[in-house]
């Protein structure tokens, strides 16, 4: 665990994103270059240098030929070494490196720390903070105001729902996601993880209740905007990053495909901030 703070303008953009996995050939490239194109560039009004982003891991596919999921066939480039993923990924990343406020240590990476620990070394090169598996990050103004808090995690537990309507397979996995996340931080507006390589966005709640002002019956809503101390789970946002990790490759079969798993959206997803509030979450689909 990471305890960050980082100043923030009143309003930016924050990219949230993980689980490339550099090294193997179901490596989405094309998106991932398309995706730090866009950070650069100015997006929903926020100049490039207010955009900013957390990595949430599995940066790269980190399979030594010891491991039995390595598969020579699915290897991107003959060097592919996890040191040589390393190197990779931290040159496509470089260009926005000043933007980065946290990268976080993958499963993928975590298993390869009897060598060394490679996801230090490439927060390291790009001279970003560290943040461990696991994170807390306290957003402030240029005044030291709390914005909001962030508890972010690379994760471990799987997302899945068998529901056979589509609209209560999504809220079933919303809903898991919440349960994994609620009891994690308790005083975190924004709570997310990597690692599932789903796209999913569980909003705040709001329910009507009423009340009296000892006169008349008047309605109120149960959602709070306090950035500081206990926030209730339902007034909350969580998040699952999505991924690069494409299931299909021309003329070969990787383990997703293999394992007959269901296509999976690629992307990442924004928290926009503007005037000190989170306004929106957006997942973006590639």
């Amino acid at each position: 665990m990471k305890l960050i703070t980082k100043q923030m303008p009143t309003s930016f953009n924050l990219f949230l994103f993980g689980d490339a996995h550099v090294g193997t050939i179901l490596f989405a490239e094309d998106l991932f270059v398309k995706f730090v194109e866009t950070v650069q560039q100015e997006y929903d009004g926020i100049k490039p240098n207010h955009n900013y982003l957390v990595d949430h891991g599995d940066a790269i596919e980190a399979i030594t030929l010891d491991d039995k999921r390595y598969d020579a066939k699915l290897v991107q480039d003959p060097r592919g070494t996890p040191f040589q993923q390393a190197q990779d990924y931290i040159e496509m990343l470089r260009p926005v490196r000043k933007q980065i406020v946290v990268r976080l240590k993958g499963n993928h990476e975590l298993h390869l720390d009897r060598f060394g620990d490679l996801a230090r070394f490439i927060s390291e090169e790009l001279g970003v903070p560290h943040g461990t598996y696991t994170a807390r990050i306290t957003y402030t103004d240029h005044r030291d105001n709390l914005i909001f808090k962030h508890f972010c995690t690379h994760g471990r537990k799987s997302i899945t729902s068998t529901a056979d309507d589509p609209k209560r397979r999504r809220t079933n996995m919303e809903l898991i996601l919440k349960r994994h996340l609620k009891h994690k931080a308790g005083d975190c507006l924004l709570q997310s993880k990597g690692h599932t390589h789903r796209l999913l966005v569980c909003a705040p709640n709001t329910e009507l209740y009423l009340s009296d002002n000892g006169a008349e019956i008047e309605q109120r809503y149960t959602h709070s905007h306090r950035a500081a101390g206990y926030l209730h789970p339902d007034h909350r946002w969580y998040v699952n990053t999505g991924s690069f990790y494409k299931l299909y490759a021309d003329g070969e079969s990787g383990y997703a495909e293999c394992a007959e798993y269901d296509p999976l959206e690629l992307g990442y997803v924004v928290v926009k901030v503007r005037d000190r509030q989170i306004e929106e979450v957006n997942r973006i689909v590639l």
